[in-house]
């Protein structure tokens, strides 16, 4: 069974190692750094040191879960970015000592064509040419995907991402980090009309988070002035309101993407991806819309090794391998 490939990925605060047989990913280990959590944020230094004390024993469980050795590896890869840069070179730097050592080919990874790859991981998968908005803490784009490795970005925000709305929101809100998955928890049970937001406009196919997570501001500052106590009594109706806009943000520009093109075969992907409100909303757009939606298993959302290892599936199969000069780009577009 051929080609194996270990995968690497430690792009920001997940260290993740995958083992790939053949186009079947056999597990998908994942080591998470609580240490961010105290600060309200990823400390990239921090980032950076518990990528280092994690890596040989997360490839090491890897390895040994496939029930493979080192020595059954026809390649290394990992994810040589975007991302954080100090963080990135852990990665980089232990996957090239062991390719150098195994005499086995290096291959390079971009990170978010990682995460559209993911949707070839399960059973279901989307047909050529497909539409993936990829949502994160870092990215907010509209793909336009030609085949497993030709992909083109026709709209992608022009300031913040969405998750980075998600996250600064909940801050403000005095929610612990990652904020994100709070308010999506609280706007489970909030009426989503509560509130209301304004929209940004941008061109074509573009998104804009600033104004919003200002607006946001602005709107907290005002209610508390009048109610100290307003987020506490009103958080699960303030999560609903503001989740559905940006909900409602992305898929205008989703919906608008898929009448341009023509394309019915619509894809999400990225750590925004795992928000139920995304999820369903994108379901019942679907439905009426007669899109084929395609959604990653919650494992497959966030940073992982798992999309890391089928990308790099692809590229062994295209003979496209990097030199053990290659450095970490902390930007890479697709």
């Amino acid at each position: 069974m051929r080609p194996v490939i270990l995968a690497i990925e430690s792009s920001c605060d997940e260290t993740s190692a995958s083992v790939i047989t053949n186009g079947k990913v056999l597990n998908n280990i994942i080591a998470t750094q609580a240490v961010h959590q105290k600060y309200g944020g990823v400390v990239p230094e921090l980032a950076s040191r518990a990528h280092q004390q994690n890596i040989v024993a997360v490839v090491d469980e890897a390895l040994q879960k496939s029930g493979l050795n080192k020595t059954d590896l026809d390649a290394v890869a990992f994810t040589r970015g975007p991302g954080l840069m100090g963080a990135l070179l852990v990665g980089v730097s232990f996957a090239k000592g062991l390719a150098l050592a195994l005499d086995i080919p290096l291959i390079e990874v971009n990170h978010m064509q990682a995460h559209v790859l993911a949707h070839f991981i399960g059973p279901s998968q989307p047909s050529f040419p497909f539409l993936c908005l990829t949502v994160s803490g870092g990215h907010t784009q509209i793909v336009l995907v030609k085949d497993y490795l030709d992909m083109e970005v026709i709209g992608q925000t022009q300031d913040d991402a969405v998750g980075e709305a998600f996250d600064k929101a909940a801050k403000v809100m005095g929610l612990p980090y990652p904020g994100g998955p709070l308010i999506d928890k609280y706007a489970q049970q909030g009426n989503a009309n509560a509130y209301k937001f304004s929209q940004t406009s941008m061109p074509g196919l573009d998104f804009s988070f600033s104004g919003i997570k200002t607006q946001f501001l602005y709107f907290l500052r005002d209610e508390k002035l009048k109610n100290p106590n307003f987020v506490e009594e009103n958080v699960a109706d303030i999560s609903a309101s503001l989740q559905q806009h940006l909900v409602n943000m992305l898929l205008t520009r989703l919906i608008q993407a898929s009448e341009q093109t023509g394309i019915r075969d619509i894809a999400i992907a990225g750590g925004v991806s795992a928000n139920s409100g995304l999820r369903n909303s994108l379901k019942a757009v679907g439905e009426k819309k007669g899109w084929r939606i395609f959604i990653p298993a919650f494992e497959y959302c966030t940073d992982n090794a798992g999309m890391i290892a089928m990308a790099a599936h692809y590229k062994f199969l295209k003979g496209e391998f990097s030199a053990l000069d290659v450095t970490p780009l902390a930007r890479m577009p697709i």
